[in-house]
């Protein structure tokens, strides 16, 4: 009997590490475990160097003027250009639209066609009234010479049956003829009345596919095209507009601004006001309040303001839903001469509240100019509304921090954040 081949045995020689292998190994970690101490002090140094060349966003505001014979500031608020005549314009029926005679910027009239509806169904319906009233009329022709017969053989009866040719039966019979045509020509004239208030129905049905301006202004939104379905309530589906168009008449644009309900008390009907646009905070124009809405805000605790704008035609740069800051102003009495001895230090300047930070019992704000901020000390006077008098440290025309980080450092960089109030 044949001996079985031995299999051959795995060389395990041939996983052996030599020992120049082993430290070629050795070495390449120890390099790899010293230079991650190295990385990351590197990404440490370029992540500071990055965050201190980063520039804080401040915003800034002028020191004013104080001048206690002029109007001066009770009260800054923020609001919004809002227009008191603004309608999005809809069709008083369901229909495609087959006519827009408008876009966006346009003048309109009022009463000037704006779109048009399919109207081949309200025609028919016309067409199909007036057939009805035209039908109704014929009828009563035809009543009117039937009657004019029964008349005449009435007649003939009634002499026949004095004569006692005829008997009372015949001539019974002539007078319901005539009495029966006379109510025929009574029910034709209703049915001639009703077609013509069905006529009015269907005209109106026509006229509501025409879509008119109801007052003159501008078109500040264009809602629907040629083609699509517009109806007056909401399909749900998406596929229906409901709207035509959004028109704004720009001579009733006023400013509506939310006053704290703190300072409410400052404001009162008739104040005058300077207004400034965010968009053009170098064209300030003169305002006046118009009315205080009696009713407050509960969750924002403050008071609605709406503010007429003086000679509006004069400013075509106020659009609706601009941003606007306002200025309530109100005019101090003079300060009498017997008691000027008797007076303290002259404000030199009037400042935000928010501009003045303190710091161990000292109050100090931040001066912007040439891209960077300083802090100067500032000695502090009485406060007016949302401001108060500088002494010393500022002067008229200086631009100061209101918002920024409380890390700020004399000498800081800093960019203006756009849009900010000035």
């Amino acid at each position: 009997m044949a001996t079985p081949p031995i299999s051959a045995r795995p060389d395990l020689g041939s996983l052996r590490i030599h020992d120049g292998q082993r430290s070629e190994s050795g070495m390449g970690k120890r390099i790899v475990y010293a230079a991650i101490p190295v990385l990351l002090f590197a990404g440490i140094v370029v992540a500071a160097f990055a965050f201190r060349n980063q520039k804080a966003v401040v915003e800034v505001a002028p020191a004013s003027r104080a001048d206690s014979a002029g109007p001066q500031t009770a009260l800054n608020a923020s609001g919004y250009i809002t227009p008191r005549r603004r309608a999005t314009i809809a069709a008083k029926i369901t229909g495609r639209v087959t006519g827009v005679f408008f876009d966006e910027g346009t003048r309109v009239k009022e009463g000037q066609l704006l779109a048009t509806l399919d109207d081949a169904d309200a025609k028919r319906a016309l067409d199909s009234a007036k057939a009805d009233r035209d039908a109704a009329h014929a009828a009563i022709a035809d009543y009117e010479v039937q009657l004019r017969n029964s008349q005449i053989l009435h007649r003939r009866a009634e002499q026949l049956q004095q004569a006692g040719v005829q008997t009372q039966e015949a001539l019974d019979n002539a007078t319901t003829a005539v009495d029966s045509l006379k109510a025929k020509i009574v029910l034709a004239r209703q049915q001639v009345a009703a077609s013509e208030a069905r006529i009015g129905v269907a005209q109106q049905a026509v006229d509501n596919c025409t879509i008119r301006a109801p007052f003159a202004g501008i078109v500040v939104s264009k809602d629907a095209q040629v083609g699509e379905m517009v109806s007056p309530i909401s399909a749900g589906g998406g596929f229906t507009r409901t709207g035509i168009a959004t028109i704004v008449d720009m001579h009733s644009n006023e400013i509506e601004v939310d006053v704290n309900e703190s300072y409410i008390a400052k404001v009162a009907a008739g104040q005058e006001v300077t207004a400034t646009l965010d968009a053009h905070p170098d064209k300030p124009f003169p305002a006046k309040v118009r009315t205080i809405i009696p009713t407050a805000d509960r969750q924002k605790a403050t008071v609605k303001v709406r503010i007429t704008i003086t000679n509006l035609e004069k400013y075509d740069f106020i659009l609706p839903d601009m941003g606007v800051k306002v200025a309530f102003l109100e005019h101090e009495k003079p300060v009498p001469k017997d008691k000027g001895k008797d007076k303290g230090p002259e404000a030199v300047a009037f400042i935000p509240k928010s501009a003045v930070r303190s710091e161990a019992g000292s109050s100090f704000v931040f001066l912007f100019h040439d891209g960077k901020v300083e802090r100067r000390a500032v000695k502090l006077g009485t406060e007016r509304g949302t401001d108060v008098a500088v002494l010393a440290g500022v002067l008229p025309g200086d631009s100061l921090v209101v918002k920024g980080p409380e890390s700020l450092h004399d000498g800081d960089k800093v960019e203006i954040r756009t849009g900010s109030g000035t």
